[in-house]
Protein backbone atom coordinates (compact mmCIF):
# COMPACT_ATOMS: atom_id res chain seq x y z
CA UNK A 1 0.00 0.00 0.00
CA UNK A 2 0.84 3.94 -0.22
CA UNK A 3 2.78 5.80 2.32
CA UNK A 4 3.00 9.45 4.06
CA UNK A 5 5.17 11.16 6.44
CA UNK A 6 4.67 13.11 8.67
CA UNK A 7 6.51 16.32 10.38
CA UNK A 8 10.01 17.10 11.05
CA UNK A 9 10.90 14.96 8.38
CA UNK A 10 14.24 16.04 5.79
CA UNK A 11 12.90 15.47 1.77
CA UNK A 12 15.46 12.47 2.49
CA UNK A 13 12.97 10.94 5.35
CA UNK A 14 10.13 11.42 2.43
CA UNK A 15 8.41 14.22 4.12
CA UNK A 16 8.33 17.61 4.22
CA UNK A 17 8.56 19.53 7.70
CA UNK A 18 5.57 21.49 9.72
CA UNK A 19 5.59 22.61 12.68
CA UNK A 20 2.33 22.27 13.18
CA UNK A 21 3.04 18.78 13.78
CA UNK A 22 0.45 17.20 11.13
CA UNK A 23 0.47 15.09 8.72
CA UNK A 24 1.22 16.36 5.35
CA UNK A 25 2.80 14.71 2.17
CA UNK A 26 2.89 16.35 -1.52
CA UNK A 27 4.48 12.91 -2.56
CA UNK A 28 2.25 10.14 -4.54
CA UNK A 29 0.56 6.90 -2.89
CA UNK A 30 3.06 4.06 -3.27
CA UNK A 31 6.15 6.25 -3.50
CA UNK A 32 7.18 6.76 0.02
CA UNK A 33 10.46 4.84 1.36
CA UNK A 34 13.23 4.88 3.43
CA UNK A 35 14.07 5.96 6.87
CA UNK A 36 12.61 8.46 8.72
CA UNK A 37 13.22 9.17 12.57
CA UNK A 38 9.57 11.17 13.67
CA UNK A 39 6.47 9.63 14.73
CA UNK A 40 4.33 8.61 11.41
CA UNK A 41 1.09 9.73 13.33
CA UNK A 42 2.51 13.18 14.77
CA UNK A 43 5.47 13.85 13.58
CA UNK A 44 7.17 13.61 17.38
CA UNK A 45 11.19 13.12 17.12
CA UNK A 46 12.82 11.33 18.71
CA UNK A 47 11.46 7.74 18.78
CA UNK A 48 12.03 5.20 21.73
CA UNK A 49 14.04 2.29 20.77
CA UNK A 50 12.10 -0.91 21.88
CA UNK A 51 14.01 -3.93 19.89
CA UNK A 52 16.60 -3.67 17.10
CA UNK A 53 16.02 -6.92 15.14
CA UNK A 54 19.43 -6.15 12.54
CA UNK A 55 18.60 -6.28 9.29
CA UNK A 56 15.81 -8.20 7.62
CA UNK A 57 14.81 -9.02 4.03
CA UNK A 58 10.74 -8.55 2.65
CA UNK A 59 8.84 -11.50 4.17
CA UNK A 60 7.15 -12.05 1.71
CA UNK A 61 10.00 -11.85 -1.17
CA UNK A 62 10.69 -15.60 -1.38
CA UNK A 63 12.98 -16.43 -3.71
CA UNK A 64 12.86 -18.20 -6.83
CA UNK A 65 15.85 -20.88 -7.59
CA UNK A 66 17.14 -18.74 -10.65
CA UNK A 67 17.67 -16.02 -7.50
CA UNK A 68 19.92 -17.97 -5.29
CA UNK A 69 23.08 -16.83 -6.69
CA UNK A 70 21.88 -13.43 -6.79
CA UNK A 71 22.51 -10.74 -4.25
CA UNK A 72 18.81 -10.37 -1.71
CA UNK A 73 17.87 -6.83 -0.38
CA UNK A 74 18.26 -6.59 3.30
CA UNK A 75 16.20 -3.98 5.38
CA UNK A 76 16.37 -2.08 8.66
CA UNK A 77 14.09 -3.71 11.11
CA UNK A 78 14.26 -1.80 14.22
CA UNK A 79 10.77 -1.17 16.82
CA UNK A 80 10.40 2.14 17.91
CA UNK A 81 7.95 3.79 20.57
CA UNK A 82 6.51 7.84 20.25
CA UNK A 83 6.29 8.88 23.48
CA UNK A 84 4.28 11.80 22.60
CA UNK A 85 0.93 9.53 21.14
CA UNK A 86 2.04 6.17 22.39
CA UNK A 87 2.40 4.94 18.58
CA UNK A 88 4.87 1.80 18.32
CA UNK A 89 5.57 1.55 14.88
CA UNK A 90 9.57 0.70 12.85
CA UNK A 91 11.31 3.15 11.40
CA UNK A 92 12.11 1.90 7.78
CA UNK A 93 9.49 1.86 4.81
CA UNK A 94 10.55 -0.35 1.97
CA UNK A 95 9.33 0.74 -1.05
CA UNK A 96 5.45 -0.49 -1.74
CA UNK A 97 6.32 -1.45 -4.94
CA UNK A 98 8.54 -4.11 -3.73
CA UNK A 99 6.67 -5.26 -0.99
CA UNK A 100 3.31 -5.80 -2.76
CA UNK A 101 5.10 -6.98 -6.12
CA UNK A 102 2.93 -8.51 -9.58
CA UNK A 103 4.38 -12.01 -8.31
CA UNK A 104 3.11 -11.58 -4.30
CA UNK A 105 2.47 -14.98 -3.16
CA UNK A 106 0.02 -15.17 0.18
CA UNK A 107 -3.92 -15.34 -1.06
CA UNK A 108 -6.09 -14.88 2.08
CA UNK A 109 -8.60 -17.60 1.17
CA UNK A 110 -6.14 -20.37 1.53
CA UNK A 111 -6.66 -20.06 5.28
CA UNK A 112 -10.00 -21.83 6.26
CA UNK A 113 -10.30 -20.00 9.63
CA UNK A 114 -9.55 -16.61 7.86
CA UNK A 115 -12.07 -17.34 5.18
CA UNK A 116 -14.87 -18.37 7.88
CA UNK A 117 -14.21 -15.40 10.13
CA UNK A 118 -14.55 -13.22 7.41
CA UNK A 119 -17.40 -14.24 5.93
CA UNK A 120 -18.93 -14.34 9.65
CA UNK A 121 -17.80 -10.35 9.53
CA UNK A 122 -19.72 -9.85 6.52
CA UNK A 123 -22.82 -11.23 8.46
CA UNK A 124 -22.36 -9.10 11.81
CA UNK A 125 -21.20 -5.54 10.09
CA UNK A 126 -24.02 -5.37 7.65
CA UNK A 127 -26.63 -6.25 10.60
CA UNK A 128 -24.83 -3.87 12.74
CA UNK A 129 -24.80 -1.31 10.50
CA UNK A 130 -28.31 -1.52 8.54
CA UNK A 131 -26.59 -2.23 5.41
CA UNK A 132 -29.45 -2.54 2.53
CA UNK A 133 -28.96 -4.53 -0.27
CA UNK A 134 -27.23 -2.81 -3.27
CA UNK A 135 -25.09 -0.89 -1.03
CA UNK A 136 -21.54 -0.27 -2.18
CA UNK A 137 -18.82 -2.17 -0.11
CA UNK A 138 -14.79 -1.18 -0.77
CA UNK A 139 -12.09 -3.45 0.50
CA UNK A 140 -8.57 -2.30 0.29
CA UNK A 141 -6.06 -4.58 -0.34
CA UNK A 142 -8.65 -6.55 -0.67
CA UNK A 143 -6.39 -9.87 -2.05
CA UNK A 144 -8.06 -12.66 -3.55
CA UNK A 145 -11.60 -11.13 -2.41
CA UNK A 146 -12.30 -13.49 0.31
CA UNK A 147 -13.67 -10.52 2.41
CA UNK A 148 -15.91 -9.12 -0.13
CA UNK A 149 -17.38 -12.61 -0.89
CA UNK A 150 -19.67 -12.56 2.25
CA UNK A 151 -20.79 -9.08 1.11
CA UNK A 152 -21.61 -9.81 -2.63
CA UNK A 153 -23.33 -13.22 -1.18
CA UNK A 154 -25.79 -10.97 1.03
CA UNK A 155 -26.62 -8.61 -1.93
CA UNK A 156 -24.20 -5.75 -1.42
CA UNK A 157 -22.06 -4.84 -4.45
CA UNK A 158 -18.89 -5.03 -4.10
CA UNK A 159 -15.68 -3.36 -5.21
CA UNK A 160 -12.20 -4.44 -4.20
CA UNK A 161 -8.67 -2.43 -4.62
CA UNK A 162 -5.58 -4.80 -4.75
CA UNK A 163 -2.27 -3.38 -5.84
CA UNK A 164 -0.73 -7.39 -6.70
CA UNK A 165 -1.34 -9.76 -9.48
CA UNK A 166 -3.76 -11.46 -7.32
CA UNK A 167 -6.29 -9.05 -8.10
CA UNK A 168 -6.50 -11.15 -11.37
CA UNK A 169 -7.58 -14.12 -8.99
CA UNK A 170 -10.31 -12.50 -7.55
CA UNK A 171 -11.87 -11.19 -10.85
CA UNK A 172 -11.63 -14.67 -11.87
CA UNK A 173 -13.95 -15.31 -8.93
CA UNK A 174 -16.48 -13.02 -9.42
CA UNK A 175 -15.08 -9.91 -7.20
CA UNK A 176 -14.88 -6.76 -9.02
CA UNK A 177 -11.49 -5.39 -8.15
CA UNK A 178 -9.27 -2.57 -9.13
CA UNK A 179 -5.32 -3.34 -9.74
CA UNK A 180 -3.95 -0.55 -7.76
CA UNK A 181 -2.13 1.03 -4.92
CA UNK A 182 -5.33 2.96 -2.83
CA UNK A 183 -4.67 6.82 -3.52
CA UNK A 184 -7.05 9.53 -3.06
CA UNK A 185 -7.20 9.91 -7.27
CA UNK A 186 -8.10 6.27 -7.57
CA UNK A 187 -10.65 7.10 -4.50
CA UNK A 188 -12.21 10.00 -6.82
CA UNK A 189 -11.95 7.67 -9.60
CA UNK A 190 -14.14 4.91 -8.14
CA UNK A 191 -16.68 7.53 -6.47
CA UNK A 192 -17.05 9.65 -9.95
CA UNK A 193 -17.78 5.93 -11.60
CA UNK A 194 -19.70 4.05 -8.80
CA UNK A 195 -20.65 6.32 -6.18
CA UNK A 196 -19.86 7.04 -2.40
CA UNK A 197 -19.52 3.83 -0.54
CA UNK A 198 -21.54 2.89 2.90
CA UNK A 199 -18.52 0.71 4.24
CA UNK A 200 -14.63 0.64 3.80
CA UNK A 201 -12.93 -2.06 4.82
CA UNK A 202 -8.72 -2.89 5.39
CA UNK A 203 -8.26 -6.34 7.15
CA UNK A 204 -5.06 -6.50 7.76
CA UNK A 205 -3.57 -3.89 5.65
CA UNK A 206 -4.00 -0.81 7.60
CA UNK A 207 -1.21 -1.29 9.21
CA UNK A 208 0.92 -1.43 5.59
CA UNK A 209 0.34 1.51 4.63
CA UNK A 210 2.92 3.73 4.32
CA UNK A 211 1.29 7.12 2.61
CA UNK A 212 -1.52 7.54 5.72
CA UNK A 213 -2.58 11.00 4.30
CA UNK A 214 -4.00 10.24 0.88
CA UNK A 215 -5.09 6.75 1.64
CA UNK A 216 -7.23 8.19 4.94
CA UNK A 217 -7.97 11.37 2.82
CA UNK A 218 -9.27 9.12 0.41
CA UNK A 219 -11.75 6.93 2.47
CA UNK A 220 -13.06 9.89 3.79
CA UNK A 221 -13.89 11.61 0.11
CA UNK A 222 -15.23 8.04 -1.28
CA UNK A 223 -17.26 7.06 2.07
CA UNK A 224 -21.13 8.67 2.00
CA UNK A 225 -22.12 11.04 4.61
CA UNK A 226 -23.36 8.14 7.18
CA UNK A 227 -20.46 6.21 6.21
CA UNK A 228 -18.03 3.83 8.41
CA UNK A 229 -14.68 2.20 7.57
CA UNK A 230 -13.83 -0.79 9.57
CA UNK A 231 -10.14 -1.72 9.70
CA UNK A 232 -8.55 -4.83 11.21
CA UNK A 233 -4.99 -5.25 12.39
CA UNK A 234 -2.94 -7.06 14.70
CA UNK A 235 -3.30 -5.78 18.01
CA UNK A 236 -0.55 -4.02 20.08
CA UNK A 237 -1.76 -5.74 23.64
CA UNK A 238 -1.73 -9.20 22.43
CA UNK A 239 1.40 -8.84 20.42
CA UNK A 240 3.16 -8.06 24.27
CA UNK A 241 1.02 -10.05 25.95
CA UNK A 242 1.78 -13.92 23.99
CA UNK A 243 4.83 -12.81 22.15
CA UNK A 244 4.43 -12.26 18.63
CA UNK A 245 7.56 -10.69 17.93
CA UNK A 246 7.17 -12.71 14.38
CA UNK A 247 4.26 -10.24 13.44
CA UNK A 248 6.96 -6.92 13.04
CA UNK A 249 8.09 -7.01 9.81
CA UNK A 250 8.08 -4.58 6.97
CA UNK A 251 4.71 -4.92 5.59
CA UNK A 252 3.66 -3.97 9.34
CA UNK A 253 4.96 -0.60 9.81
CA UNK A 254 2.17 0.29 12.82
CA UNK A 255 1.04 -1.54 15.79
CA UNK A 256 -1.97 -0.49 16.91
CA UNK A 257 -3.91 -0.03 19.92
CA UNK A 258 -6.79 2.76 20.65
CA UNK A 259 -5.73 5.60 21.73
CA UNK A 260 -2.98 6.47 18.95
CA UNK A 261 -5.85 5.38 16.62
CA UNK A 262 -8.00 7.86 17.98
CA UNK A 263 -5.59 10.64 17.46
CA UNK A 264 -5.15 9.49 14.08
CA UNK A 265 -8.45 9.18 13.01
CA UNK A 266 -9.69 12.67 14.30
CA UNK A 267 -6.62 14.48 12.46
CA UNK A 268 -8.20 13.09 9.02
CA UNK A 269 -11.90 13.94 10.28
CA UNK A 270 -13.17 10.76 11.86
CA UNK A 271 -14.49 9.30 14.82
CA UNK A 272 -13.68 5.95 16.10
CA UNK A 273 -16.76 4.86 18.02
CA UNK A 274 -16.13 1.11 18.72
CA UNK A 275 -13.40 -1.76 18.72
CA UNK A 276 -13.36 -4.67 19.45
CA UNK A 277 -11.04 -7.85 19.62
CA UNK A 278 -10.90 -10.76 17.25
CA UNK A 279 -9.11 -14.20 16.79
CA UNK A 280 -7.43 -13.10 13.38
CA UNK A 281 -3.77 -14.08 13.01
CA UNK A 282 -3.26 -14.84 16.33
CA UNK A 283 -4.66 -11.46 18.17
CA UNK A 284 -5.89 -8.68 16.09
CA UNK A 285 -8.27 -5.57 17.33
CA UNK A 286 -11.16 -4.55 14.44
CA UNK A 287 -11.72 -0.67 14.58
CA UNK A 288 -14.79 1.03 13.46
CA UNK A 289 -14.55 4.82 12.62
CA UNK A 290 -17.15 6.52 11.14
CA UNK A 291 -16.98 10.10 9.08
CA UNK A 292 -17.17 12.82 10.96
CA UNK A 293 -15.80 13.88 14.37
CA UNK A 294 -17.50 14.15 17.76
CA UNK A 295 -19.19 10.86 17.59
CA UNK A 296 -19.57 9.36 20.93
CA UNK A 297 -17.44 6.11 21.86
CA UNK A 298 -19.27 3.03 22.45
CA UNK A 299 -18.56 1.67 26.31
CA UNK A 300 -16.83 -0.95 24.99
CA UNK A 301 -13.94 1.32 23.49
CA UNK A 302 -13.62 3.03 26.52
CA UNK A 303 -13.31 -0.01 28.42
CA UNK A 304 -10.85 -1.03 26.29
CA UNK A 305 -8.24 1.98 26.64
CA UNK A 306 -8.53 1.83 30.54
CA UNK A 307 -7.48 -1.96 29.71
CA UNK A 308 -4.43 -0.82 27.48
CA UNK A 309 -3.35 1.67 30.42
CA UNK A 310 -3.70 -1.10 33.15
CA UNK A 311 -1.47 -3.26 31.03
CA UNK A 312 1.08 -0.47 30.69
CA UNK A 313 0.88 0.05 26.94
CA UNK A 314 1.51 3.52 27.60
CA UNK A 315 4.63 3.67 29.92
CA UNK A 316 8.02 2.17 29.15
CA UNK A 317 8.53 -0.75 31.44
CA UNK A 318 6.50 -2.78 29.85
CA UNK A 319 8.67 -2.77 26.19
CA UNK A 320 12.30 -3.01 28.30
CA UNK A 321 10.63 -6.38 29.61
CA UNK A 322 9.16 -7.01 26.34
CA UNK A 323 12.34 -6.63 24.72
CA UNK A 324 14.11 -9.19 26.92
CA UNK A 325 11.50 -11.66 26.96
CA UNK A 326 11.90 -11.61 22.85
CA UNK A 327 15.86 -12.43 23.67
CA UNK A 328 15.32 -15.11 25.95
CA UNK A 329 12.44 -17.12 23.95
CA UNK A 330 15.18 -16.49 20.89
CA UNK A 331 18.12 -18.14 22.85
CA UNK A 332 15.52 -21.06 23.91
CA UNK A 333 14.63 -22.63 20.88
CA UNK A 334 18.05 -22.07 19.27
CA UNK A 335 19.24 -24.16 22.17
CA UNK A 336 16.23 -26.33 21.50
CA UNK A 337 16.53 -26.85 17.84
CA UNK A 338 20.67 -27.25 18.16
CA UNK A 339 20.29 -29.89 20.71
CA UNK A 340 17.93 -31.82 18.41
CA UNK A 341 20.54 -31.61 15.71
CA UNK A 342 23.31 -32.46 17.87
CA UNK A 343 21.33 -35.80 18.46
CA UNK A 344 20.77 -36.40 14.43
CA UNK A 345 16.80 -35.98 14.18
CA UNK A 346 15.72 -34.47 11.12
CA UNK A 347 13.46 -30.99 11.57
CA UNK A 348 10.83 -29.98 8.90
CA UNK A 349 8.81 -26.51 8.84
CA UNK A 350 5.35 -26.10 8.93
CA UNK A 351 3.64 -23.86 6.94
CA UNK A 352 5.44 -20.24 5.32
CA UNK A 353 3.44 -17.31 6.31
CA UNK A 354 5.23 -14.22 6.14
CA UNK A 355 5.60 -13.40 9.81
CA UNK A 356 8.17 -16.85 9.92
CA UNK A 357 10.35 -14.98 8.17
CA UNK A 358 11.28 -12.94 11.11
CA UNK A 359 11.24 -15.56 13.58
CA UNK A 360 13.95 -17.33 10.61
CA UNK A 361 16.25 -14.13 10.15
CA UNK A 362 16.52 -13.42 13.56
CA UNK A 363 17.15 -16.53 15.00
CA UNK A 364 19.05 -17.72 11.74
CA UNK A 365 17.37 -20.78 11.00
CA UNK A 366 17.91 -22.09 7.94
CA UNK A 367 18.71 -24.83 6.11
CA UNK A 368 20.98 -26.44 8.47
CA UNK A 369 18.17 -26.77 11.08
CA UNK A 370 15.34 -27.14 8.59
CA UNK A 371 15.17 -29.71 6.26
CA UNK A 372 12.58 -28.15 4.03
CA UNK A 373 8.91 -26.32 5.10
CA UNK A 374 5.89 -27.74 4.15
CA UNK A 375 2.66 -25.70 2.64
CA UNK A 376 -0.21 -26.77 1.02
CA UNK A 377 -0.57 -27.55 -2.46
CA UNK A 378 -2.37 -24.82 -3.26
CA UNK A 379 0.11 -22.52 -1.87
CA UNK A 380 1.76 -20.38 -4.77
CA UNK A 381 4.98 -20.12 -2.14
CA UNK A 382 5.44 -24.21 -3.08
CA UNK A 383 8.94 -24.53 -4.77
CA UNK A 384 10.46 -21.49 -3.55
CA UNK A 385 12.69 -20.88 -1.03
CA UNK A 386 12.19 -18.66 2.42
CA UNK A 387 13.76 -14.99 2.04
CA UNK A 388 17.10 -14.39 3.63
CA UNK A 389 17.69 -18.10 4.77
CA UNK A 390 16.52 -20.02 1.74
CA UNK A 391 14.83 -22.64 3.10
CA UNK A 392 13.10 -24.62 0.30
CA UNK A 393 8.93 -24.90 0.63
CA UNK A 394 7.58 -27.68 -0.62
CA UNK A 395 4.39 -29.66 -1.09
CA UNK A 396 3.13 -30.88 2.15
CA UNK A 397 2.68 -34.50 1.03
CA UNK A 398 6.20 -34.59 1.36
CA UNK A 399 6.18 -34.63 5.05
CA UNK A 400 4.09 -37.51 5.03
CA UNK A 401 6.66 -39.55 2.75
CA UNK A 402 9.43 -38.46 5.00
CA UNK A 403 8.01 -38.76 8.44
CA UNK A 404 10.70 -36.31 9.87
CA UNK A 405 11.01 -36.55 13.47
CA UNK A 406 9.90 -33.40 14.64
CA UNK A 407 8.02 -30.64 12.85
CA UNK A 408 8.46 -26.87 13.44
CA UNK A 409 4.87 -25.18 13.75
CA UNK A 410 6.11 -21.65 12.01
CA UNK A 411 2.33 -21.06 11.71
CA UNK A 412 1.97 -21.39 15.26
CA UNK A 413 -0.31 -18.32 15.93
CA UNK A 414 -2.87 -20.79 14.72
CA UNK A 415 -2.88 -22.80 17.74
CA UNK A 416 -2.85 -26.83 17.60
CA UNK A 417 -5.30 -27.24 14.51
CA UNK A 418 -3.00 -27.40 11.84
CA UNK A 419 -0.56 -30.03 14.17
CA UNK A 420 -3.74 -32.24 15.21
CA UNK A 421 -5.29 -31.99 11.49
CA UNK A 422 -1.56 -33.39 9.76
CA UNK A 423 -1.93 -35.66 12.95
CA UNK A 424 -5.35 -37.19 12.00
CA UNK A 425 -3.99 -37.31 8.35
CA UNK A 426 -0.90 -39.59 9.03
CA UNK A 427 1.89 -37.39 10.37
CA UNK A 428 4.16 -38.76 13.16
CA UNK A 429 6.35 -36.16 13.79
CA UNK A 430 6.54 -34.45 17.03
CA UNK A 431 5.49 -30.81 17.00
CA UNK A 432 7.70 -27.99 18.18
CA UNK A 433 5.63 -24.78 18.45
CA UNK A 434 8.58 -21.79 18.85
CA UNK A 435 6.59 -19.19 20.53
CA UNK A 436 6.27 -17.40 23.09
CA UNK A 437 8.46 -20.09 24.67
CA UNK A 438 9.60 -23.02 22.50
CA UNK A 439 7.68 -26.57 23.68
CA UNK A 440 7.24 -29.95 22.32
CA UNK A 441 3.97 -30.96 22.18
CA UNK A 442 3.07 -34.23 24.27
CA UNK A 443 0.62 -35.85 21.90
Amino acid sequence: MAGERSTGSSQQDGGTARASGQLVSDEPAGMVSGHFSHCQNCGHQPLLTIMDFGHHPPCDSLVRPAQLTKPEPFYPLHLFRCERCGLVQIDYSVDPAELFYEGYPYMTGITGALKSNFDAMAGKVIETLGLQPGSLVIDIGSNDGTILEGFKARGMRVLGVEPTGIAKIANSRGIPTLQAFFSEDVAQGILKKEGPASLITAANVFAHVANLGPCLRGIHALLGDRGTFISESHYLLDLIDTLQYDTIYHEHLRFYSIKPMQDMMKRFGFSVVDAERIPNHGGSIRVYAVKGTGNNPSGRLQELVKQEESYGLYGSALYATFAQRVRQSKWKLMHLLSDLKMKGHRIAGIGSPGRSSTVMNYCGIGPDYLDYTAEQATSLKVGLFTPGTHVPVVDEKRLFEDQPEYALVLAWHLGETIPRKLRSKGLRSKFIMPLPDPVILDW
